[in-house]
């Protein structure tokens, strides 16, 4: 009978003890880019009046006018691959829907050179752990 109950705990313990092993634990981290405007993580797109183009959070593209159509690719424009994200302001928008045809109205808005109110951009770091830790710029 003792066996049998050391048997019985020694199970238990053993399917208890993997169970708790392979609980993940992930912490929430932000969609937003590195140089994303802080305090605005409900951000949709950015505009960024600089460069006439759009960052879109959700799939990580820049949207930018090619020959008169809607490019969307992961890297900058060619001509503005050096551009300065992080100093560059960014108009955030928060809505869902696809801000293009907006376009005309926001150039406008929000012409080259535009600089609203002072904005903080994000820093994200990844300590060894592989955590990541935002700060802000």
């Amino acid at each position: 009978m003792k066996i049998t109950k050391f048997l019985l705990a020694t199970l238990v313990c053993i399917t208890f003890g993997s169970a708790q092993a392979q609980v993940r634990v992930e912490t929430t981290t932000t969609s937003l880019p590195d140089w994303g405007v802080a305090g605005n993580d409900n951000a949709t797109y950015y505009y960024i009046p600089d460069i006439e183009s759009y960052y879109d959070v959700r799939t990580r593209n820049y949207v930018y006018m090619d020959n008169g159509k809607w490019a969307k690719t992961p890297t900058l424009p060619p001509a503005y691959r050096d551009f300065d994200l992080y100093n560059g302001y960014k108009v955030v928008l928060t809505d869902d829907k696809e801000p293009f045809a907006d376009y005309d109205n926001m150039k406008v808005k929000y012409a080259k050179g535009f600089k609203g109110d002072p904005q903080k951009t994000y820093k994200v770091k990844k300590n060894r752990k592989g955590e990541t830790k935002i700060k802000e710029k």
